[in-house]
């Protein structure tokens, strides 16, 4: 039966009760972790978010009634103790924080009964992750899951005074805002009052920063909720939050010495380690050549080297055929790998196939230096030398080679990189390597579409230096655009924006927007751009991978309180779910139902 709290006051949190208590009496509430009757004498583990106590019950000390109540207890339940803390009378417990005392109960009360849960609250659950999400309640009560949230909380506390000392104001932009042709993947909201007409969510606050910005206030941040109706991943969910900043009269040195320092400050107050300033920089050029990604990992090294040079006299098919395509032929040396079993090396070219490899060609130097290779009998003995030579083989390294087009190349190799670092265990979550990658290209050429596109958004700065090639060569041109990146993960990213109009309109013409079409899509952003615009740039980084690596989860579900699916749904809620029929015809819409 629970009872009322009825006047008790909690005094202390579980691990808040330590020796420099010994001889008070103190009040605590929580969670039955587990109990255990010895007969004559009960112990219980008392859980609250800050850790565990443990709890004696004898008879002698807590009157028959509580003592009664005691042996009902099972885990889960909520109670409230009094009792007086003493040092622990056996051998001291040192994997918990309380480990030295234990609290000699006076009087207990029930607060909540439970009934059995589902699976038990344990760190390192092995429970499945359905049946966890379904009972996220439940779940959320792990003690890592509950740091996770609380190291969460601590990030935005700090972002927050940080930021404010650097002097941005904290704004809040819409979320309920106008669809645009870019926003693809829009999650769109029907208007009651309109009918017919739908606001979207934000993809990200754009042009609302910009605005801010074009109406003074210098410096904006806000840790902004965003909605992306997209296939998910491990690191993606279809509602995140960003920390998003805008500052102006800067140029990119200025946004990034503002950021190193932000997460300078970060990671030394929640992870205790030193980040050195500055953080390496690398242009997106000399990213894709030596680690064939835009967000290189930096804790291992297994580079890409380009040996299109080396090997372009030779008559080996896959060699030749790349090449004369326009592509190139670049290998990673695996060292000390020379010695896989045939098998790996086959299971690596099935690896390679899923990013768009049509095989995979490679040479394994055994130790006492003769090589077996897939290409060998296609090539000279000098061809080889100077191939194993140009890779930096050793005995007993092995060395993996890709031939295709430049993008399939470097997808084959910067993911098979990342494989074998896998493999050979080379990823501690705890070495965080930070780096900058810059200049991006401004454009990419969409196959699918047939015409170039924005590689980040519409209103970034082209480099001065390159702009003249926007009507010759607009592949060519080089973006104000920088990522920052952490142990192989995207953790940010941002740009100097366009401020002039005659710039900014180029910019749609390239990306084939009529001036119609620009004015109706934008026109409120190319109005403001007529009053007077300040230089700006800005950064926003992903709130949920930050913490994820922070913390060392593999998923961002394991820091965000109530996250959602691969498919975007809601184990708990069961959101998205269907409407009353009434709520359809005020919004004017009908739903038909397809064949499947």
């Amino acid at each position: 039966m629970a009872e009322s709290m009825l006047g008790l006051k909690r005094s202390h949190r579980c691990t808040e009760v330590t020796s420099s208590n010994a001889g008070e009496t103190v009040t605590v509430m929580g969670w039955v972790q587990k109990s255990r009757n010895k007969g004559g004498i009960i112990f219980v583990d008392l859980r609250d978010r800050s850790g565990i106590l443990q709890i004696i019950f004898e008879e002698s000390d807590c009157g028959a009634e509580s003592f009664a109540k005691a042996e009902k207890l099972r885990s889960e339940f909520v109670i409230a103790v009094t009792g007086h803390v003493e040092k622990r009378a056996g051998g001291v417990n040192e994997n918990l924080a309380t480990g030295d005392i234990e609290v000699r109960a006076e009087s207990l009360r029930i607060l909540s009964e439970s009934e059995t849960p589902p699976f038990p609250i344990e760190e390192n659950s092995k429970t499945k992750e359905e049946l966890r999400l379904k009972y996220r309640y439940l779940d959320l009560r792990r003690p890592d899951i509950q740091r996770n949230i609380m190291v969460r909380s601590q990030a935005a506390i700090i972002t927050r005074a940080f930021l404010a000392e650097e002097g941005f104001f904290e704004i809040e932009t819409p979320t309920l805002i106008k669809s645009t042709p870019e926003g693809a993947r829009d999650y769109l909201v029907p208007s009651r009052v309109h009918p017919g007409s739908f606001y979207a969510l934000p993809q990200s606050p754009q042009l609302f920063k910009q605005l801010l910005m074009c109406s003074g206030y210098d410096r904006y941040f806000q840790l902004a909720r965003c909605y992306r109706d997209e296939d998910l991943r491990a690191d993606r969910q279809p509602e995140f939050t960003q920390i998003d900043m805008e500052l102006s009269f800067v140029d990119v040195e200025d946004v990034l010495d503002v950021n190193e320092r932000l997460l300078k400050r970060l990671f030394k107050e929640i992870c205790n380690f030193d980040l050195e300033l500055p953080i390496p920089r690398m242009t997106w050029r000399e990213a894709m050549d030596r680690f064939g990604s835009d967000k290189p990992d930096m804790r291992f090294g297994m580079e890409l080297k380009n040996v299109s040079n080396v090997v372009g006299g030779s008559e080996f098919a896959v060699f030749k055929n790349a090449l004369e395509a326009g592509g190139s032929v670049r290998g990673i040396n695996a060292n000390g790998q020379g010695a896989m079993p045939r098998k790996k090396i086959d299971a690596l070219v099935e690896f390679a196939k899923g990013f768009g490899a049509k095989g995979l060609a490679y040479i394994a130097i055994a130790e006492d230096g003769t090589y077996k290779s897939s290409f060998a009998k296609f090539m000279t003995e000098d061809e080889l030398h100077a191939l194993v030579e140009a890779m930096e083989g050793k005995p007993g390294d092995l060395l993996l080679f890709a031939a295709d087009r430049d993008k399939v190349v470097f997808d084959v190799l910067g993911n098979l990189r990342l494989e074998l670092a896998k493999q050979q265990d080379l990823l501690k979550k705890d070495d965080f390597k930070f780096l900058w990658v810059t200049e991006f290209p401004l454009l990419e050429y969409s196959e699918e579409q047939g015409r170039f596109v924005a590689m980040h958004h519409p209103f970034t700065m082209p480099m001065d230096e390159d702009w003249h090639l926007i009507d010759s060569d607009p592949g060519a041109v080089r973006a104000k655009a920088y990522d920052i990146v952490l142990n192989g993960t995207e953790m940010g990213g941002g740009s100097v924006r366009i401020h002039q109009g005659d710039i900014q309109s180029k910019m749609f013409e390239v990306l084939g927007f009529t001036p119609e079409q620009a004015q109706e899509q934008f026109g409120f952003l190319l109005d403001a751009f007529k009053y007077g615009v300040p230089p700006h740039a800005g950064l926003a980084y992903g709130l949920d991978r930050m913490i994820m690596l922070m913390v060392g989860a593999d998923s961002i579900r394991d820091v965000i309180a109530f996250p959602k699916v691969k498919d975007a749904s809601d184990m708990m809620t069961e959101a998205p779910a269907p409407v009353d029929e009434k709520q359809l015809e005020e919004l004017g819409i009908e739903v038909s139902e397809t064949e499947e």
